[in-house]
């Protein structure tokens, strides 16, 4: 199996199709209306993030197989996976890759899944527009903000840097069920969860915008699309991992020079959903075919040439 080197982690590029045991999904019967066209439904869970992107994929689907009813529910990316290995949907959307102990699920509960890298995207950390100071952060200065040690003792932007103003910090992010915040947590803290805990967390990136935007020291982090989508409330600041500040944006991301924020986005597939149910494979096979298209219309990073030939190359063998 081929892997790419994505912004300083190793990512098993599309689809270490684990395959583990038997079955998984939840999806009605595919079958044809009096018309002759496709019927049947997917259901998917799981990555706020992730959510937007395969919603921008059901929008554009329905255009082709009006028929087929596809779902998309925002647990988080635990809570996705944790439905995912009950056998309870046939797609789970997940802003980091599956877990040891949610593989270990997986196995217990017979599901088989592949992993499928859809797009790419730069964690952002977000500000309202009436900070002027925060232009660029390093990643010290995240650690210094964020981190366990600093809970109650760190509540204030002249505290990250002198030069900052004399403004409470009041911070927001993500919940423990969000591939964002295990993300987030390891990237800037170098630890999965370990973060201070008197900040708002929620698995809606939209009460993450609510909250950063209401308040004159707000801050807060969440995926790249929002902020574009948000841009007359709130900006990313640049982040210096070390070679600079650097903005997040399609060419940033996509070459790696975003560090260490840049991740890949996946859906997770349950094969039995695949094989047996043609509404989860006609829906699946169109959204690899026009991932690019569907990143572009949901204002993600696309992928590579070089990932968009493994995904499909991982589709054509998950097909058999």
């Amino acid at each position: 199996m081929s892997r790419i080197k994505f912004t300083g982690i190793t990512v098993a590029a599309v689809a270490t199709a684990l395959v583990l045991s038997a079955c998984g999904g939840q999806s009605t019967e595919a079958g044809t209306d009096e018309d002759g066209g496709a019927t049947g439904a997917v259901v998917a869970d799981g990555s706020s993030t992730v959510a937007p992107l395969t919603e921008a994929a059901a929008d554009a689907f329905r255009d082709v197989e009006p028929g087929i009813n596809v779902t998309v529910a925002t647990s988080g990316t635990g809570g996705g996976f944790a439905a995912f290995c009950a056998g309870e949907t046939d797609i789970s959307n997940a802003s980091r890759s599956i877990s040891d102990e949610e593989i270990a699920t997986c196995e217990e509960n017979g599901i088989e899944f592949t992993e499928i890298i859809m797009a790419n995207d730069g964690l952002s950390v977000i500000v309202p527009l009436e900070n002027d100071w925060a232009e660029c952060l390093t990643v010290d200065q995240l650690a210094t903000m964020w981190s366990p040690e600093s809970e109650g003792s760190v509540t204030n932007w002249n505290q990250i840097d002198p030069s900052f103003p004399d403004v409470p910090l009041a911070l927001f992010g993500a919940g423990t069920d969000s591939g964002t915040f295990d993300y987030f947590t390891d990237a800037v803290n170098g630890e999965e969860g370990a973060i201070r805990t008197d900040y708002s967390p929620s698995e809606d990136d939209n009460i993450t915008i609510q909250g950063v935007t209401g308040e004159a020291g707000g801050v807060g982090f969440l995926g790249l699309s929002y902020v574009a989508e948000n841009a007359d409330v709130l900006r990313g600041v640049a982040i210096d991992g070390g070679a600079g500040c650097v903005e997040a944006n399609v060419e940033t991301v996509q070459d790696g020079t975003y560090t260490p924020l840049s991740r890949p986005l996946f859906i997770y597939v349950a094969n039995t959903s695949y094989t047996e149910n043609a509404a989860v494979k006609t829906f699946v096979d169109f959204y690899v075919a026009e991932a690019a298209s569907i990143a572009e219309a949901a204002v993600f990073v696309p992928l590579t040439d070089e990932q968009i030939q493994v995904a499909t190359d991982e589709l054509a063998s998950l097909a058999g």
